[in-house]
């Protein structure tokens, strides 16, 4: 259940079905050595470089500020061209700057390394973002799950680099970092090229206009002039995007703001290490990569604005929590809370900016991502002054106020883009592939320039960015999602019922079955976590680990620790489902 890379866009063989697969993938395997250069860069920058506090803080800034500065850039890219192809690039350019860094003797090597890692950054995650918004249309659950792709190769990632980093060292680190990025490019480079938009009107169940999604058709033949007018289009989607991209930036602000606090009091209240630190963080990780599809349903069944409302009340919660937290086992177990409202926020902030930019969906991503850094810029700033200069409790209440303030501010924000605010479910992948074989073979065209023109790809609401109307709030996915339904009536494959209650609780025994049988061969051989958690100090156990210091005896020991959390989630998931079925409110699995 944890750790695999969400399937449920794999089923189908079409095209862009394959498209998305190898998109998530990538996705995952990039976004481990994003988050993990994050967080072991500073390290590594003053123990092998001897750098000092300001020079570190210049090394992050480089990366930051090319960051900003390109991800428009990209989002232009993105819209002109083949996307996996500017996907590829950004990926290619990450692996260059892996390799930089473990090559890096001195600071200007470094800095050269994070200025082509802040632009192969940009290049990569607008483009890839861009890519999954194609399939938008016919299936909502797009962003969600590479939400949890990318959250999924974040938490290994990390584990795999905590672990090992004392066996093969930063350079190690930062090449095998480098070759999950070509690899990812590679399969970027592999997946099916977009494809004709005409060919999918022409086939079957893809023949509903928007079919392709927000950015899948070609511009009509008087258009292509439009290509030369790419600053003005960004322009345009920046004043559409307006209300949501400020409230993107209050919230990323307050989150921001929010991690920094954490990590600093973690680090100089708890006493804790690098990887004591890690640990700390894992849980929310992992409950993010498991639960952000799983949210989704509650989104189609509650709508946006309630989903978003429920998730600022849930961080801030968590943000309150913190100022009275004990000790970090309690700062882990609150995490999660934050972990689960951002499974849901995120995905929904992708959508509405997709729907939003219509045909101009790369341009959207770029700003958006732009609107993340920058919040996350002035939150770090402002963690730094609360942090100096206000008591603990204080800073954690005012953090809490802001994002308080995000259960207005962003609702608001949704409603004013005039996007839907329950999408339409995503579709049974058994239907979906009981309906593929209709649309018989789908040519793969090369890429289409895209432009600000393309009526008849999707309905009036993409057409915003670019003509500066009032999009209609029924948006082309009402239409789609009506078509979709026709068509998956008349499939034979039939939609799986639910997991009953025993079903769910046999899951788990089988979970726990295998769980017991390893932990007693590892207590066996002297290896197991969960002896030493409770034969030992429980609180130092669970801060600094068992018995074994380091080789591949703390890898066994560090595996077991991560599995009992594991089987806890499962076990906490498996609750909150059994109980949800027992109040006549269990949804589908």
């Amino acid at each position: 259940m944890i750790g695999d890379i969400p399937a449920a866009a794999t089923k189908s063989p079409r095209a862009p079905r394959r498209r998305e697969e190898r998109t998530l993938h990538a996705a995952a395997f990039t976004n481990g050595p994003n988050e993990l250069f994050d967080f072991i860069l500073p390290l590594w920058a003053g123990a092998a470089l001897g750098l000092s506090a300001t020079e570190v803080g210049i090394l992050m800034a480089v990366e930051m500020a090319l960051s900003v500065i390109a991800r428009p850039i990209a989002g232009v890219l993105s819209d002109l061209f083949e996307r996996r192809y500017v996907a590829a690039t950004g990926a290619v350019l990450y692996a260059a700057s892996a390799a930089g860094y473990a090559l890096a003797q001195n600071a200007a090597a470094a800095y050269a390394a994070a200025a082509v890692g802040g632009v192969g950054g940009a290049l990569l995650w607008v483009a890839v973002r861009a890519i999954i918004s194609e399939r938008l249309a016919e299936d909502s659950a797009v962003f969600p799950r590479l939400l949890a792709s990318q959250e999924t190769g974040s938490w290994v990632a990390f584990v795999a680099g905590m672990v090992l980093i004392g066996e093969i060292g930063f350079d190690g680190v930062f090449w095998a970092c480098a070759g999950a990025c070509l690899l990812a490019a590679a399969l970027l480079l592999s997946a099916p090229r977009r494809q004709d938009p005409a060919a999918v009107r022409g086939g079957g169940a893809g023949g509903a206009p928007g079919t392709t999604g927000p950015q899948g058709a070609a511009a009509p033949e008087g258009a292509k002039g439009a290509a030369g007018s790419a600053i003005a289009g960004l322009g345009a989607v920046g004043r559409r995007l307006r209300p949501m991209l400020l409230a993107v930036v209050v919230t990323m602000t307050a989150e921001a703001a929010i991690s920094l606090l954490l990590l600093m009091h973690l680090q100089r209240e708890f006493d804790l290490e690098v990887i004591q630190v890690a640990y700390v963080f894992l849980p929310g990780a992992i409950a993010m990569s498991v639960a952000a599809e799983r949210l989704h349903s509650y989104v189609v069944r509650f709508g946006r604005t309630r989903i978003l409302m429920c998730a600022s009340f849930a961080s801030a919660a968590f943000a309150a929590g913190l100022a009275w937290a004990p000790n970090p086992v309690v700062i882990a177990a609150l995490w999660i809370l934050s972990g689960l409202a951002w499974a849901a926020v995120i995905p929904i902030q992708q959508a509405v900016i997709a729907e939003a930019s219509g045909e101009h969906t790369g341009r959207g991503m770029g700003v958006y991502e732009s609107a993340n850094l920058l919040g996350a810029l002035i939150g770090a700033l402002t963690a730094g002054m609360l942090y100096d200069g206000a008591d603990w409790t204080v800073a954690c209440l005012s953090a809490a106020a802001l994002i308080l303030a995000g259960a207005v501010v962003v609702p608001r924000a949704v409603r004013s883009l005039g996007v839907a605010d329950v999408p339409p479910p995503p579709p049974a992948p058994e239907a979906e592939a009981g309906r593929a074989p209709e649309t018989g073979p789908e040519p793969e065209t090369g890429p289409e320039p895209e432009t600000a023109s393309a009526p008849e790809a999707r309905a009036r609401p993409g057409a915003g960015p670019a003509d500066g109307t009032t999009p209609h709030p029924k948006s082309s996915l009402t239409k789609d999602s009506a078509a979709k339904s026709s068509a998956a009536k008349s499939a034979p494959a039939k939609e799986e019922p639910p997991r009953t209650r025993e079903q769910l609780l046999r899951e788990l025994g089988r979970h726990a079955a295998v769980f017991t049988v390893v932990q007693v061969l590892l207590m066996l051989v002297g290896l197991s976590w969960l002896r030493d958690l409770v034969t030992q100090d429980t609180v130092d156990v669970l801060l600094h680990g068992g018995g074994q210091e380091s080789g591949f005896a703390r890898v066994v020991e560090d595996g077991g620790k991560i599995w009992v959390f594991v089987l806890v989630g499962h076990a906490l998931w498996t609750g909150a489902k059994c109980l949800a079925m027992a109040v006549g409110r269990g949804g589908r699995d």
